[in-house]
């Protein structure tokens, strides 16, 4: 392998999943014929439950692309890309001098909400989210009040 440039950036989490993924690190159940070290399974296994597991490359540059309009800088991408927040006060730690950038006066409110906006649209949910939205969880027939219910008629 040849490094073409030493230092090109930050990686995003899908970055660094997609990486592990081409290295063997999903195909492997017993973990010990893939080259990758127990490390980078941690990562791998962390970096699955999140936002990163659910996005490819084109929602990404097309995320960077929809960006453009609001003025953000690489990092403030980079981490919105990482942490895929759901609701402003998830955002407010993200965005350097919030008030400031996106404050009351016309139009930037206007501004703030088209940016939360087009995370929920362009970005996929993380899969604890997608899980929940699904109604995975206690089905009728599993449920004990139901199931007494039934039982007493």
């Amino acid at each position: 392998m040849k490094i073409l440039q030493e230092y090109a950036g930050a990686l995003t989490n899908f970055e660094v999943l997609d990486f592990l993924r081409s290295r063997g690190a999903g195909k492997d159940p017993t973990r010990l014929i893939a080259g990758i070290a127990p490390s980078e399974y941690k990562v791998y296994d962390y970096l699955e439950q999140t936002a990163a597991s659910t996005q490819t490359r084109d929602i990404a540059i097309e995320f960077v692309q929809k960006c453009k309009e609001y003025n953000l800088a690489k990092a403030e991408i980079l981490n919105i890309l990482n942490i895929r927040p759901s609701c402003e006060a998830a955002l407010y730690p993200i965005i350097e001098d919030w008030d400031i950038r996106f404050s009351v006066e016309e139009g930037k409110e206007e501004e703030e909400l088209g940016l939360l906006k087009t995370i929920c649209q362009v970005l996929p949910p993380p899969p604890s989210v997608m899980e929940s939205d699904e109604g995975i969880g206690v089905e009728e027939e599993d449920n004990p009040d139901e199931q007494q219910k039934k039982a007493m008629e």
